[in-house]
């Protein structure tokens, strides 16, 4: 059975809009709804039982993949596509084996995008060519491990990791100190870790700091 309404899970309009656009050109004259957040994705889904949901998991308020996946086994019968970018391996090889989600990175061309949201529609799956290549050829490396952040995120997480507090490194980046918390909670989340000890582990063994430099 074909899903009759997508759910577009997402904070960023212009995604939202180009998803739109792309739904018209496949020919989908179904309905489709727009979340922001968590909570709103739920009441939807309750709405929407065999909905496909269109999902940026990094711009949403999931604090780990566990709680995607709780809500995915709510509803059982939802097709989900992932559309994301800077997901970590371990996320990526851990999602991939949940037969329900689709994958796909948003600077995937229209024709993958489309495709992805075809066969989505008829509850099949689809996983683009590039995040195929990366489960299948990436290994626990240096470069890999940084690549789960953004450029924003390495240096961050450098400075968490030399002991500066949330106020120092908003100081020193000319920000807020809210911005710093949210790039904190999102490298704890990207990184699956709990806390600053767990994280400067991860900065000391990808070579984001030396241990020279750590420890003087």
């Amino acid at each position: 059975m074909k899903s009759t309404t997508f759910i577009l899970a997402d904070n960023q309009d212009i995604s939202k809009a180009g998803i739109r656009y792309l739904l018209k050109e496949i020919g989908f004259d179904g309905k489709y709804c727009e979340t922001r957040n968590k909570s709103d994705l739920i009441q939807s889904l309750s709405e929407n039982e065999d909905a496909t949901v269109v999902l940026d998991y990094t711009n949403l308020d999931f604090n780990n993949i566990e709680e995607l996946l709780i809500v995915a086994s709510r509803f059982p019968k939802v097709n989900w596509i992932l559309f994301s970018d800077e997901l970590s391996l371990p996320f990526l090889k851990r999602i991939y084996l949940e037969k329900t989600f689709s994958i796909l990175l948003k600077n995937s061309t229209s024709d993958e995008i489309k495709q992805s949201l075809t066969l989505s529609h008829q509850q099949d799956r689809y996983i683009c060519q590039r995040i195929m290549q990366f489960i299948s050829t990436s290994k626990e490396s240096k470069d890999t491990e940084k690549m789960m952040l953004t450029h924003t995120e390495q240096e961050i997480l450098k400075l968490i990791a030399l002991g500066k507090s949330v106020k120092e490194i908003a100081e020193e980046r000319f920000s807020s100190a809210h911005t710093i918390m949210t790039h904190k909670k999102n490298i704890f989340r990207k990184l699956e870790v709990n806390n600053i000890h767990e994280a400067t582990k991860y900065a000391l063994r990808s070579g984001l700091i030396d241990t020279m430099e750590y420890y003087i």
